[in-house]
């Protein structure tokens, strides 16, 4: 038995061609008038104008679902976390159809249309009467008698959910390759990052930055959807919020489309599953071989070259039984795999495909630890806007003329108007700061980025707990002002935590499949939605006439559509608790992922110019000491 220490057929060539960039004629990018923030700004455009629509609409949906709709408040709210969590489950496909067929830009730009169109679709559903149940008051007929307002159904809803999830497709494929395109002008590649973002060089420096604008650039979008588009949903009606949604996303393809001529390209490598289910078909195949003795017997197997403008995969110490996947068989030799033997009809993988399956199980657990995280960014989405509704929402004595009144959505606007000033300062002042004194170049690793934030959003949960309860004593008399500190302190925790997610599953080095890899982020916020869904209908069956736990007679903690009715402080809590459970529970994954990546090397199916094994040995000893640095 032998491992192979070849260049694949197939592997190599895709992983070389993968880190070759093309403009938009097809032909290979110049590296001055390519790439870099004069073509990343355009990208940031479309970033700002499209999470400025659909933030529009997502942040305010609840009130059009009940007020129009006329669908109760718990299945009002589970509509909004539905959609919204089919928005970012999308993103899956979004990155798989970039990666393996479309490339980014042309996925943008395809479903940046179809998101256009499912705008246009809720706006006209909206301005005309006939498309919508006849006009009722949900809030008086649920002090009366329930059930007086027809819900919508039939052709109506039809209507609605299809404009609904054209939006949702749309935004979906649209998300994780806008940040993927946008990092692709600044990626080069090498520079011996660990994939943990914490040794890269220069370009590291450059694309870490890149990040924190687009999370900048997000909050811009963020703050004047629910300031601006939110007070014209209000004011002027949800068909007029709707249209201007339409035409933000018009204005962010044009952006899009106007930076065509500075773009690097990365030119999709076909279906990125195939080399997936390879390594796995392969292991099973090899099951009966030995596995290699110890993980350094493969490193030492391999010809490790370095590659100019390559990215470094890693070597993880985990999931031995796929290293089968690169014994070489020969048949009639047994284990031993002996001369003169017919080699096996199944092509051995290159070390480079197997580490970057290990890669992908790796970072499963880091995944699903920041669902419980985007759980609490439904209920800001859902339940908070509801309870600013059952709150004084005027600015002003109101004595003599009329008072200014908040719409409660635009409650969300305050972290974003606080974290416009605390991204930049974070980036020109807390990173140095920290560079110097952990000498990692972005400050803090990625994953200890997600941990801050993790951390710190419980303590969202807990304000919203206490501030629900004292509008419970309050009822109608609290300022809506009281409900700030949760979306603050939520703020304040995403700026670690999702920019965090995105710099690290961006930097697992995974050639080819840098949309997809982001895709999982927006996949976390999907499977967090969809889980606020699952806990609100357990809650409500859980505490269906528990009275004396404070469920009302017959229902749950949020079976009513008055919040007066309703337990929310005591689902807040819940949520607190889950959310400490949940950190904690990250500590030992980020932990148990820390130790499982001993290096970072180049290996054989990562083909480069030039080099030979002492290049290859230095850039192994460089990432050893990297991670041993960070971890």
């Amino acid at each position: 038995m032998d491992v192979e220490s070849r260049q694949g057929p197939k592997g190599g060539d895709t992983m070389a061609a993968s880190e070759v960039s093309v403009d938009w004629r097809g032909r290979p990018c110049g590296s001055r008038k390519h790439g870099g923030m004069k073509a990343a700004v355009f990208v940031l455009g479309i970033q700002a104008f499209e999470m400025m629509a659909i933030a529009a609409v997502g942040n305010n949906l609840i009130t059009y679902v009940f007020n129009e709709m006329h669908y109760p408040l718990s299945k009002s709210a589970n509509i909004v976390t539905n959609f919204i969590g089919t928005v970012f489950l999308l993103s899956l496909l979004g990155g798989f159809l970039s990666d393996s067929y479309l490339g980014s830009f042309w996925t943008m730009l395809i479903f940046g249309f179809v998101e256009l169109s499912g705008f246009i679709l809720l706006a006209v559903q909206a301005h005309l009467p006939q498309l919508r149940p006849p006009a009722c008051d949900m809030m008086a007929a649920a002090a009366e008698a329930a059930g007086e307002c027809e819900e919508a159904g039939g052709v109506k809803a039809g209507i609605f959910f299809a404009a609904l999830y054209l939006v949702a497709l749309g935004s979906g494929c649209l998300k994780p390759n806008i940040i993927a395109h946008g990092a692709d002008q600044f990626r080069r590649g090498g520079g011996g990052g660990d994939g943990d973002g914490d040794g890269d060089g220069g370009d590291g420096k450059r694309l870490s930055s890149y990040f924190n604008a687009a999370y900048f650039s997000f909050c811009v979008g963020e703050l004047v959807a629910l300031t601006v588009l939110v007070w014209v949903q209000t004011r002027s009606g949800m068909d007029v919020g709707f249209g201007v949604s339409a035409a933000a996303m018009a204005v962010g393809l044009i952006s899009l489309v106007a930076g065509v001529f500075f773009y690097r390209n990365k030119p999709p490598q076909g279906s990125i599953f195939m080399p997936i289910a390879k390594v796995f078909i392969a292991a099973v195949t090899k099951r009966k071989q030995v596995c290699p003795s110890s993980s350094s017997s493969i490193a030492a197997s391999q010809t490790v070259i370095p590659a100019t403008g390559a990215a470094p995969v890693h070597r993880i110490n985990k999931f031995r039984f796929l290293d089968k996947a690169c014994v070489k068989v020969q048949d009639g030799h047994g284990r031993g795999g002996g001369d003169g033997g017919k080699e096996s009809v199944w092509p051995p993988c290159t070390p480079a495909e197997v580490e970057q399956v290990k890669v992908l199980l790796c970072v499963v657990p880091i995944f699903a630890c920041t669902i419980v995280f985007n759980t609490i960014l439904a209920q800001l989405q859902t339940f908070s806007v509801q309870q600013g509704s059952a709150m004084d929402t005027r600015i002003g004595s109101g004595g003599g003329g009329a008072a200014f009144h908040i719409p409660p959505a635009s409650l969300q606007a305050i972290p974003y108007l606080v974290l416009i000033a605390l991204v930049p300062a974070y980036e020109a002042c807390f990173v140095p700061a920290m560079r110097r004194a952990t000498g990692v170049d972005t400050g803090i690793t990625p994953l200890q980025r997600i941990g801050v934030g993790l951390f710190a959003v419980t303590f969202s949960m807990v304000a919203a707990a206490l501030v629900e309860a004292r509008r419970r004593r309050h009822a109608g008399l609290l300022s809506i002002f009281w409900i700030a500190p949760q979306f603050l302190v939520f703020g304040v925790s995403e700026m670690f935590t999702a920019v965090g997610l995105i710099e690290f599953f961006y930097k697992q080095s995974l050639s080819g499949m840098q949309a997809f890899l982001t895709s999982m982020t927006y996949c976390s916020y999907s499977f967090g939605f969809y889980l606020s869904s699952v806990l609100v209908s357990l809650v409500n069956k859980v505490t269906s006439g528990d009275v004396a736990g404070g469920g009302s007679a017959g229902g749950g903690w949020l079976s009513d559509n008055d919040l007066n009715k309703d337990r929310l402080d005591l689902f807040y809590w819940l949520l607190a608790g889950l959310s400490l459970l949940n950190f904690f529970n990250y500590l030992f994954w980020s932990r148990w992922y820390s130790k499982s990546v001993e290096t970072t090397m180049q290996v054989a199916g990562v083909r480069g110019e030039g080099g030979g094994g002492g290049g290859g040995e230095q850039q192994e000893e460089k990432g050893v000491d990297e991670v041993n640095m960070d971890h």
